[in-house]
């Protein structure tokens, strides 16, 4: 095993815009090695190149660094950055920086890595790697820790898939991330107040490479291999509605969990109006499908439709067809309440109506979490006869539409931007 030695690099002066990190370092370690690596807090990079922001408002800044908000809880914000980064605050600082100003994230801290790597090269003639490292929480740990958020000349990660341990079994999930155990190894020297901003890490030669390499950003996991995705801020607008589906099947378990979230919506009377008929066949499916069709051929002859504008109508309804799994949720009123009076009546089945939408919402939420897109399609509403009697229902369960769902073949496009003030009033 190497032997390893972390050591902060003291008299470092206070960094200011225009100042070079690289010129300041050989001179503040001009006995810096071939192989170390040297680990450099983000504030200093970014005081360097001006990344310091006027003004007292905290807030204003980090909705200007912040493309998507996944928690919020009172004033604390998790927020991911354009770089990828989700962070507290989206990185912005207001420690170790004069009042009236906060600190900004590096601009692309990748470069502001190889800028300092090849400085030092031209100072002092050495080949190091250079990490660039700021302060994260971790979900479910208390405490923070460094890693990295750039890097340049430094290998970012070991993948020891394929191999074996010690014991003989196979490892299929080993990737470790070097660079971010590195920034928290040098945070150790360094310190969070011991104005100590850069440390050398020595013993780690064999990670230093001779290009500048992919750098921090290939330890940002891509959106679709993210398990997690989804805060607490945005996991409803998860859901959008897709109606292109590959040929990936669809994991059943994965849909049922969808429906344990849709039976834990609201419901008048301590009620269960949920049903949801889960059409895993194609036979199923086309069953389906194709008595419906029929069913609204016929509706629209009778409504005297041209034979060509049926068809485009019958277009319309390719998603359905489209989709590799099928869900039809319906509605069932046991539990509720009988009135003489025909008004109270009307208003009890809205309230059933209203908890199954509010169902119905969990489910294609959930769905979205699971990685699955969907469209809800209201077609079953209008020939409730046709799917009972096709799939074989109960006559007291009310088809509510039908679900299409699989893996999305393109990303959704952008929603339209909404002002929520537009949808309410206050008294």
């Amino acid at each position: 095993m190497p032997q390893i030695t972390v050591s902060g690099v003291p008299g470092l002066p206070e960094v200011r815009p225009g100042d070079d990190i690289a010129q300041l370092v050989a001179q503040a370690a001009p006995d810096l090695e071939d192989g170390d690596i040297l680990v450099v807090t983000s504030k200093i990079v970014s005081k360097a190149e001006g990344r310091i922001r006027e003004g007292d408002s905290r807030t204003a800044a980090i909705e200007e660094e912040t493309v998507r908000v996944v928690a919020r809880r009172g004033d604390t914000v998790i927020a991911q950055t354009r770089h990828g980064f989700v962070m507290a605050a989206a990185g912005v600082d207001a420690s170790n920086t004069s009042p009236g100003t906060v600190l900004l994230l590096p601009e692309d801290p990748d470069a502001s890595a190889g800028r300092i790597r090849r400085g030092l090269r031209e100072r002092l003639g050495v080949r190091v790697g250079v990490i660039v490292s700021d302060t994260f929480g971790r979900p479910w740990r208390h405490g923070l820790t460094d890693v990295a958020i750039g890097a340049s000349g430094v290998r970012p990660l070991e993948d020891l898939r394929g191999g074996t341990d010690g014991y003989g079994n196979p490892l299929n999930a080993t990737v470790t991330a070097l660079i971010d155990e590195i920034a928290a190894a040098a945070d150790l020297a360094k310190g969070k107040l011991s104005g100590v901003p850069v440390a050398v890490v020595r013993g780690l030669g064999g990670l230093v490479t001779d290009e500048d390499g992919p750098g921090g950003r290939v330890l940002v996991r891509p959106a679709d291999e993210d398990m997690f995705r989804y805060g607490s801020a945005d996991v409803v607008f998860a859901r959008r509605t897709i109606r292109e589906f590959t040929d990936e099947a669809v994991d059943p378990a994965a849909v049922r969990r969808a429906v344990a979230a849709a039976v834990a919506a609201p419901a008048p009377h301590h009620t269960t109006p949920w049903r949801f008929v889960l059409l895993e066949t194609p036979r199923a499916r086309t069953e389906l499908l194709d008595a419906m069709r029929e069913a609204w051929i016929e509706d629209l002859r009778s409504d005297g439709f041209s034979e060509e504008s049926i068809a485009r109508r019958i277009r319309r309804g390719d998603v359905l067809r489209n989709a590799p799994y099928l869900a039809v949720p319906c509605l069932v009123m046991d539990g509720s309440h009988t009135y003489r009076d025909e008004r109270r009546n009307a208003a009890e089945r809205e309230m059933f109506v209203v908890a199954t939408g509010a169902g119905v919402q969990n489910f294609l939420v959930q769905l979205a979490v699971q990685g699955l897109g969907s469209a809800w399609v209201s077609s079953t509403m209008f020939c409730r006869d046709v799917v009972r009697k096709v799939l074989g229902l109960p006559q007291n369960w009310d088809p509510m539409g039908a679900v299409a769902i699989g893996h999305p073949a393109a990303p959704p496009k952008d929603r339209p931007p909404r002002d929520p003030a537009d949808f309410y009033v206050t008294r």
